[in-house]
């Protein structure tokens, strides 16, 4: 096994980079600060005060950079990773070489200037503690050495497959026109609405731009004002999901190593490179949020283990293997990255019984009509205009419910394919999980009392990847149980009752 005997240490160009995002800071802040003394010091007393503060920070700051990055040395040992730190108490943290899960390298605009980057090695097992540890920063080729020694494993037998090896998907530019019609468009409007109007009330300056919209749609009808409105929003959003989208997706690649690694690197100003091995790798789940699927793409996630967690959890599509495209490309791309020559997410799926139709229809419904009901409850008590507002309410929010309902129900299936269970639900996040049979290390199946009646049941199976739990929703009694059966033999069977009992809402796990 490589090793790597020697103590290093961090770049030494991490003062720098500590110098300039700590005078970026002080830039920012001093300016506004030095106007506002500006008026008790005269202007040439502010700059000079502002100006010796700030290099006083800077200072500080680099100081404190350049000893942490002194007291902080990292080796690669035959067996484990070392990473000593700190000054007045030292910290000395290591990791099991065979425990290591990831390796994610990450270069903020400053370091990929400097050709440098962030490098963070985890197990996968928990948020922060002892699970994860980051060098910051180190050189480029240093983070490609340390992720090709750290996640290099003799191949398995799936990895003896060559078929789809080296690339398995790279950047279509026009993938690009799925942003805006995604979730974050109207996000990000509504974002800048609301951004506006606390900068203005920062400044003192609200009532004035209130009172320039006010005037802007004098002469307009509300109604059409309001569109004006929404529809400037949606644009912003529409406009700030296609920035975003560049930043995240540029140069995105997805690439099938040596030693059965799936590497995604993509990024415009901020670089990262994410991997995946092969070996924690439980299935895709090929997820189709509502706008998205009605212009035929979706989006392709990997379920497995040991993915980032904590700060690195939240980072948006961390463990995403590709982005919005074409459903045939998220398919083909699902099919290479299981090794299959059919994309189990393309399979037919047992459909579920109508009784799940009424349920869904019953649940929207209902939804639909409490905010009708309040508003004409308020119109009997307050104003008629509350009545006629709840009539155009139920004239919107019943056809949208009913729709709805009905495209949740003919999304509802399940399938056995091969290695894997297929489940696919929902509607405004629709959601087709391909698990790999050996994932599954329970089930649970429940049965409310209105599910007893209609002879329909949950079956979920549980697993350490992803999200812990794939769901067959409301599937036919007898069928989710025989689907369970089948996908994982022997894991259910001893937790079923003899037939004619009853269906047993309890967990199985084996």
């Amino acid at each position: 096994m490589t090793t790597d005997d020697d103590w290093r240490r961090l770049d030494p160009r991490t003062v720098l980079v500590t110098a300039q995002l700590t005078g970026g800071v002080v830039v920012g802040a001093g300016v506004p600060v030095a106007a506002a003394l500006s008026g008790r010091l005269g202007t040439g007393r502010a700059a000079l005060w502002a100006v010796a503060v700030g290099l006083l920070l800077v200072a500080v700051a680099v100081a404190a950079d350049h000893v942490r990055r002194l007291r902080t040395r990292y080796r690669i040992g035959e067996d484990r990773v070392e990473l000593h730190s700190g000054l007045l108490l030292t910290r000395r943290r290591s990791l099991a070489r065979e425990r290591i899960r990831s390796v994610d390298v990450t270069a903020r605009p400053l370091l990929r200037l400097l050709g440098l980057v962030t490098v963070r090695i985890g197990t996968g097992e928990h948020a922060g503690g002892d699970s994860t540890l980051e060098l910051d920063p180190v050189t480029r080729a240093e983070g490609d050495r340390l992720r090709r020694l750290l996640l290099t494993r003799t191949a398995s037998a799936a990895g003896d497959d060559v078929r789809h090896e080296g690339e398995l998907a790279a950047l279509d530019l026009r993938w690009i026109r799925y942003a805006p019609v995604s979730f974050v468009a109207p996000m990000l409007g509504g974002a800048a609405i609301g951004g506006v109007m606390q900068v203005s009330d920062w400044v003192g300056a609200q009532g004035e731009v209130i009172h320039w919209t006010v005037e802007l749609f004098r002469d307009v009808p509300v109604r059409w004002a309001v569109t004006a409105v929404v529809l400037a929003a949606l644009a912003t959003g529409a406009l700030g999901a296609l920035v975003l989208w560049t930043e995240m997706w540029w140069n995105y690649r997805l690439v099938r190593e040596p030693g059965s690694t799936l590497r995604v690197r993509r990024g415009l100003l901020t670089s990262r490179s994410i991997s995946v091995e092969e070996a924690r790798l439980r299935g895709v789940d090929l997820v189709e949020p509502l706008g998205v699927r009605l212009f035929g793409a979706a989006r392709l996630d990997a379920i497995t283990t040991g993915l980032a967690d904590g700060e690195e959890a939240r980072e948006a599509h961390h463990g995403t293997l590709l982005p919005a495209a074409p459903r045939s490309v998220a398919d083909a791309v699902a099919a290479r990255v299981l090794r299959g020559a059919v994309p189990p997410t393309r399979v037919p799926l047992t459909a579920h019984p109508r009784a799940a139709r009424g349920r869904r229809l019953r649940r929207a419904v209902s939804a639909a009509l409490v905010p009708v009901a309040v508003l004409a409850l308020l119109g009997a008590l307050v104003t008629p205009v509350l009545l006629w507002t709840a009539l155009v309410c139920a004239a919107v929010l019943l056809p949208l419910a009913v729709v709805l309902a009905l495209d949740a129900y003919r999304n509802l299936g399940h399938a056995l394919t091969g290695r894997h269970l297929v489940t696919r639900s929902g509607t405004v996040r629709r959601s087709t999980a391909a698990l790999d049979r050996a994932g599954v290390i329970g089930w649970t199946v429940r049965q409310s009392y209105f599910q007893r009646r209609a002879g329909l049941v949950d079956v979920t199976a549980t697993t350490a990847a992803g999200g812990g739990a794939y769901t067959a929703r409301d599937a036919g009694a007898s069928e989710g149980l025989v689907f369970a059966a089948e996908a994982v033999p022997g894991l259910l069977e001893p937790f079923l009752e003899p037939a004619g009992e009853g269906t047993r809402g309890a967990p199985a796990g084996g």
